[in-house]
């Protein structure tokens, strides 16, 4: 019951005052950096709460993750190389979806690592610096494993969605 009251009484306005222009253009140049030393994509998905047939149905927020992961696209990338970063403010949640390219080669437990420190930065109040933070610690995983072979090309949005 505390999770249905979380989703339904989280407004839209403070996830958009959590991110500002000012995060949401940090978040943006975080992306377009990193990106230049990988061969990935990342995209940043911000929602605010889920609608009520999912909390109806129990969707988790992994679930929503790659429900997301879908409606953005994110898998429609030439080398099957997307990465997306999904924040559910009403559940205090991050979720990090990769692309089957890139899932077989980075375990899921450095996700999970770069899903807590984002975490830890909202308890801190510290929402788009812990996203930024996130990003750029993704696009460090992904420099690792797959590194700018110089013809790689933008194929998804750099700046954050907010729903």
């Amino acid at each position: 019951m505390s999770r249905w009251l979380r989703h339904l009484f989280m407004p839209y306005w403070l996830t958009r005052r959590r991110f500002d222009r000012a995060a949401c253009t940090a978040i943006e140049r975080a992306v377009g950096e990193v990106e230049s030393r990988h061969a990935g994509e990342i995209r940043v998905a911000i929602e605010t709460a889920l609608d009520l047939s999912d909390l109806y149905y129990g969707v988790t927020a992994r679930k929503r993750a790659l429900a997301v992961f879908g409606l953005l696209g994110v898998w429609d990338t030439a080398g099957n190389n997307g990465v997306l970063i999904h924040v559910l403010m009403a559940d205090h949640n991050v979720e990090i979806v990769a692309d089957r390219g890139i899932a077989a080669r980075v375990p899921q437990s450095d996700w999970e690592a770069i899903c807590r420190r984002m975490q830890t930065a909202f308890r801190a109040g510290r929402y788009g610096e812990g996203v930024a933070d996130g990003v750029r610690a993704v696009g460090d995983v992904l420099a690792r494993h797959f590194p700018n072979d110089g013809g790689d090309r933008n194929e998804q949005r750099n700046a954050p969605v907010i729903f």
